[in-house]
């Protein structure tokens, strides 16, 4: 298996779970618990974590080589981008899709660049996606309390042509603790009444349970970022507890990157 596109992994699978990438570990585990599992997966890059790398491009292209090699079916996603100029950076690297976020500016305007954006990217083959509102934790309309409603959410498909939609149903993003309550009926009315796959955001807070009852529901592509820099930073943190006198990265870096291969094939292996 290679790099795929983003729509012909939606295609093959009821759902896809899409992990962020912030350094070559997260990566390497990604794609060693996909493999373990034997499902397709999204490896997904930040504008935050292109900043923090001082750049899209030294991230982006580790991820898209990992994907060429890797043993199974693999996507490279641009995760909320808020700059146009990342969006077509993105593209010229051969990303697979690009989400870009306009969702804190008004809603006309977000509809206008989000439109504009989706003509430029497609025209290259790239699948993109928007989001209507922000998703709790980020400081827009939709924090916890506020969901999607399901006739904006078809105007604003309509509007802009996105391929896919993230929308707003009881996540948040950053959680560390997996206790966010999702408003099933609003995804399977979303689900019915959207033309294009559903994102959930914030997915690192739904347990295992309700993971499982989004995607039953409708819920297409699950985005998941905290949750696993919780299972690598456990496993850091306890190889050094275990050994103080560690110096080598490798010795505590490589743990924690097998901790995290478990963890993506056994969520993987939870919503096939």
């Amino acid at each position: 298996m290679t790099l795929v596109s983003t729509a012909a992994l939606l295609d093959a699978q009821r759902a896809v779970l899409a992990f962020n990438v912030i350094q070559l570990e997260h990566g390497e585990a990604i794609l060693r618990g996909a493999e373990l599992a034997g499902r397709g997966v999204i490896l997904q890059v930040s504008e935050n974590a292109a900043k923090y790398h001082g750049g899209l491009a030294p991230i982006g292209l580790a991820s898209l080589e990992l994907a060429r090699e890797a043993g199974t079916a693999t996507a490279v996603h641009l995760d909320h981008a808020e700059d146009e100029t990342l969006v077509e950076e993105a593209v010229r690297l051969g990303f697979t899709s690009v989400m870009f976020d306009a969702a804190t500016l008004p809603d006309e305007e977000n509809r206008e660049r989000t439109a504009a954006v989706a003509r430029a990217a497609q025209a290259q083959g790239v699948w993109v996606e928007a989001e209507l509102g922000a998703i709790g934790g980020k400081g827009g309309a939709h924090t916890p309390g506020v969901r999607t409603d399901p006739g904006e959410a078809v105007a604003f498909v309509a509007g802009t042509g996105v391929d896919g939609l993230a929308v707003a149903v009881g996540s948040s993003h950053a959680m560390t603790s997996r206790s966010a309550t999702l408003d099933f009926g609003l995804i399977r009315e979303l689900a019915a009444a959207v033309p294009v796959p559903l994102v959930l955001h914030g997915s690192s807070g739904v347990s295992d349970a309700d993971l499982v009852r989004a995607v039953d529901a409708g819920m297409r592509k699950i985005n998941i970022s905290t949750h696993i820099n919780g299972v690598f930073t456990r496993a850091v943190r306890e190889r050094l507890d275990a050994d103080p006198s560690l110096v080598d990265p490798r010795k505590y870096l490589g743990p924690a990157r097998d901790a995290v291969a478990a963890e993506v094939a056994r969520l993987l292996t939870l919503v096939a």
